[in-house]
C-alpha cells in the first residue's frame, strides 16, 4: 500500500512529495492527468517572486520560501533561477500610496526590513525606464524578483514516483480510484490539483484565466529590470528570455488593446509590437490565500494559492508534509490558512493585489 498519494504533479504537489520523502515517508506516489511535467499551471507561470504582501501569513510564507530558494541548488542540485531584481509597486494617488504604506508596516513587523517606501524622485533610481511624472510614490523591495518555475518543478520531481495520464475519478476512504477503473490503496491523500482542486474535493477553489502579452525579442529593457506594477489597474511587466512580458487582470475582447495602452507608460516600448502570448489558470480561494491542512479523515489539501503557488511552493510543500507526518506545521504557524476558516467566518483580509 502507498503511504501517500499526491494528486497533482505541478510544483506544489511535487514539493509536498519531495518534503514527505525528506521526512522519511518512503512510499509517495504523485498522480497527474497530464502526459508529462509542466503541462499545467506551473508551465504557464511567469516566474515572479515577492515578499511584499499585505498580510502577515503571506509575508512569512515568502520569507520561508526565500530561505529554501537560497539553498535550493544545494538541496536538489538544480538552480531555481532566483534573481533578486526586486518588485516596484507604483501608486498614482494618495489612497494607493496609503495602501502600500499599510502593507509596508505589516512587512516590517514580519522582518522584511529591506522593503522601503519611495518618494517619486527616487523611483528613477530603481527603474529609469518607466514614467513616474504622474506617480505619488512607490513601494520597493530589492530581494523580491524572479525564479524559474519549471526548474523548481524539475528539482522537486527528482527521484519522485509519478504516474502520468492518471485521471482521478473518485476518492475512497483509503484509496484513490482512477478513470481507468484501477484503485491505489493509500494511507493518506493530498489534493494538490491546483485550478482543478474542486473536482477532487469540496473546496471553495475556482479557476481564473489570466493572460500574458509579450513583445518580440528586444534589448530595449534589461533582464535586471524589476517587476514593476501599477496599483491602479494591476498592469505589470518584466523581461524574460529577451522578451518583455506584460500582464493585467482580465480576459475580455478588449484586453490586448488595454495592454498596449498601458505600455505607453514605458517609453522604451513605444513602436514595439505587442501580441498575445499565452494564458493559464490561477486557483482562486475566496480570500486569495492558500488553503492548507487536513480537510477530513486522511484527506489533506494545499490549494487556492491564487497566483502565488509557484513562489510559495517550497514553503507550502514543507508545511503540509509536516502536518501529515507530525500532526501540525512545525516551521510556521499557518492557522490563518486552515480549511475551516471560511465556515468560521474568519477569512484573511488584505488590500487588492497585496
Amino acid at each position: 500500500m502507498t503511504d501517500v498519494v499526491v494528486i497533482g504533479a505541478g510544483v506544489i504537489g511535487a514539493s509536498v512529495a519531495w518534503h514527505l520523502r525528506k521526512l522519511g515517508v518512503r512510499e509517495v506516489l504523485l498522480v497527474d492527468r497530464a502526459a508529462g511535467p509542466g503541462e499545467g499551471s506551473t508551465g504557464r507561470a511567469t516566474g515572479g517572486f515577492r515578499a511584499q504582501f499585505g498580510t502577515a501569513i503571506n509575508v512569512r510564507l515568502s520569507l520561508l520560501a526565500r530561505e529554501k530558494l537560497l539553498r535550493f541548488q544545494e538541496d536538489t542540485g538544480v538552480d531555481p533561477g532566483y534573481l533578486q531584481a526586486g518588485y516596484l509597486w507604483l501608486a498614482r494617488t494618495a489612497e494607493q500610496l496609503a495602501m502600500l504604506r499599510a502593507a509596508h508596516d505589516v512587512q516590517q513587523a514580519c522582518g522584511l526590513h529591506e522593503a522601503r517606501i519611495l518618494k517619486r524622485a527616487d523611483i528613477a533610481n530603481v527603474n529609469p525606464y518607466v514614467r513616474s511624472d504622474d506617480v505619488a510614490g512607490a513601494a520597493w523591495c530589492p530581494t523580491d524578483g524572479f525564479l524559474k518555475p519549471l526548474e523548481i518543478l524539475r528539482g522537486y520531481l527528482q527521484g519522485a514516483n509519478v504516474r502520468w495520464n492518471a485521471q482521478v475519478a473518485a476518492l475512497r476512504p483509503n484509496a484513490v480510484r482512477l478513470a481507468d477503473g484501477s484503485e491505489i490503496a493509500c494511507g493518506a491523500i493530498v489534493n494538490a490539483a491546483g485550478a482543478w482542486a474542486a473536482e477532487i474535493a469540496d473546496l471553495p477553489v475556482t479557476p481564473l484565466r489570466r493572460q500574458v502579452a509579450c513583445t518580440p525579442e528586444t534589448d530595449k529593457l534589461p533582464a535586471s529590470m524589476p517587476m514593476t506594477i501599477w496599483v491602479e489597474d494591476g498592469f505589470h511587466l518584466r523581461v524574460r528570455d529577451g522578451r518583455v512580458l506584460l500582464l493585467a487582470p482580465g480576459d475580455d475582447a478588449g484586453w490586448l488593446d488595454r495592454i498596449r495602452e498601458y505600455a505607453l507608460r514605458v517609453p522604451p516600448l513605444n513602436g514595439l509590437p505587442i501580441e498575445f502570448g499565452w494564458d493559464g489558470l490561477y486557483e482562486m480561494s475566496p480570500d486569495k490565500h492558500a488553503i492548507v491542512g487536513r480537510l477530513r479523515e486522511n484527506l489533506y489539501v494545499v490549494n487556492g494559492s491564487s497566483g502565488h503557488g509557484v513562489m510559495h511552493a517550497p514553503a507550502l510543500g514543507q508545511l503540509l508534509a509536516e502536518i501529515i507526518v507530525d500532526g501540525r506545521a512545525q516551521s510556521l504557524d499557518i492557522h490563518a490558512l486552515r480549511p475551516s476558516r471560511f465556515a468560521e467566518g474568519q477569512p484573511n483580509v488584505a488590500p487588492d493585489l497585496l
